[in-house]
């Protein structure tokens, strides 16, 4: 098992983080989307982590042809998405099984896809049965609520109106791709809406898609796309947990280059704003994505209530929590019951770490209050197999009286490969070691 340890930050953070890597959400679906041309996509900063790679290898293992070149991969889609000879393995990503499962829910052919033991266990249905309402093939364990997934895609999908009781973005992901391949016109509602990076890369890639933020119409796909030609940005929730070093140390100020400005991905950059952090958004370009600089500057914080823009903070929900545990007084954070459904529980592993931290933490049925204190307690803490909890962890120790070891941090891997180069960087070091199971 491999685990981490970090200490206390004494020092300002100061200077600028350059070396994010490409957004993973973008990239996985550079991945996908590229199999709805007929001609190369050309991907430069592709993000080359674990979950990625597994989108782009079953990307190959449909019948697409990968090249690296310089800053990135070029992707050449078959003439027809091929029926594969083995199983398809997600690894541990859950928006390439998410987002696969309604690509080839609308093709003909017979596909099985599978992850490791923590994806296993994570809920499907929420894709699944939407898909198999409009007409989908599609069984898994438990009744389709588990992976492994397997789709007898028929090619005859009818087009279809459909509202989601939840804001996802991987469901609508999957559901527009299905809309795609579906004979006719078909519309995706949703309550509050979802980060919206499939219907902007779509629609420069000129599929037929109209959206007012709430519902959105497609059009059959009666022609191959135009490919992608673009540069992933760089990650803006990767970057969160180096602003919330930055807002935590006193006499911090941090720029965060090169980073998607898509206001549904720096939501979490707004709630540091409001907790009393000095933050800064500098646009550069705009073409697929807004594209930019973020500056954090240190500031005392404050406690907040969060219950808004849920699905806009999903992913930085456990760094904000760290936050949380140094602002004065007591914040919460209500109606994020999808946090029990990613990588971990994300409610049960945050509020079960701070309390191990010393933090008066309680976990609500869709989220959590936590109680803001100058210093946390050092102690051993786990990672639940979850990325995101091992890294806000490791920022934890940055207000820390002693050390701070997290368990299980091979899942770091999966997302954000140069996070332990970045944290000795600008925090501190990070001693990383294994030990046996």
């Amino acid at each position: 098992m491999k685990l981490f340890t970090a200490g206390r930050r004494l020092r300002p953070l100061n200077g600028s983080v350059d070396s994010l890597a490409g957004d993973k959400s973008i990239s996985h679906r550079c991945a996908i989307f590229s199999l709805l041309s007929d001609r190369p996509s050309r991907i430069s900063n592709f993000l080359e982590a674990e979950d990625t790679l597994h989108s782009l290898q079953i990307a190959k293992e449909l019948g697409a042809t990968v090249k690296s070149e310089s800053g990135g991969v070029v992707i050449i889609p078959p003439k027809e998405i091929e029926e594969p000879r083995t199983i398809l393995d997600c690894g541990n990503a859950g928006t390439a099984m998410r987002i696969y499962t309604g690509l080839l829910a609308a093709r003909k052919g017979f596909f099985v896809l599978s992850g490791d033991r923590y994806l296993n266990n994570r809920p499907m249905k929420r894709v699944v049965d939407p898909l198999r309402s409009i007409g989908a093939e599609i069984y898994g364990r438990e009744e389709g609520a588990f992976a492994p997934i397997a789709i007898h895609g028929r090619g005859d999908l009818s087009p279809f109106e459909f509202h989601s009781a939840i804001s996802s973005a991987q469901v609508k992901t999957a559901m527009i791709l299905a809309a795609l391949g579906a004979k006719g016109k078909s519309s995706f509602s949703e309550s509050f809406p979802s980060r919206d990076h499939t219907e902007r890369m779509l629609l420069s890639m000129g599929a037929g898609i109209k959206s007012d933020g709430h519902k959105i119409a497609v059009a059959e796909m009666k022609s191959p796309l135009k490919p992608l030609e673009i540069t992933v940005p760089s990650d803006p929730s990767s970057g969160f947990f180096f602003a919330a070093a930055a807002a935590l140390t006193e006499g911090s100020n941090l720029l965060i280059r090169n980073v998607t400005l898509n206001p549904t991905r720096i939501e979490a950059y707004r709630i540091l704003e409001k907790m009393g952090a000095k933050v800064d958004f500098i646009e550069r370009e705009n073409r697929y994505e807004p594209i930019g600089d973020i500056r954090v500057r240190h500031a005392s914080l404050r406690a907040i209530d969060v219950s808004e823009k849920i699905p806009w903070l999903i992913d930085e929900l456990p760094a904000l929590a760290i936050l949380f545990a140094r602002a004065e007084g007591i914040s919460s954070v209500t109606g994020a019951s999808e946090l029990r459904v990613k990588e971990s529980d994300r409610i049960k592993s945050i509020v079960a770490n701070l309390v191990k931290c010393g933090v008066n933490a309680k976990e609500l049925s869709d989220g959590f209050t936590i109680e803001g204190q100058k210093q946390i307690r050092g102690t051993e803490v786990d990672s639940f197999g979850d990325h995101r909890v091992a890294m806000s962890f490791a920022i934890a120790a940055l207000i820390s009286d002693s050390e701070i070891t997290v368990r299980d941090t091979k899942c770091v891997n999966t997302s954000f490969p140069n996070f332990a180069e970045i944290f000795s960087a600008l925090c501190g070091d990070l001693k990383e070691r294994e030990i046996a199971d």
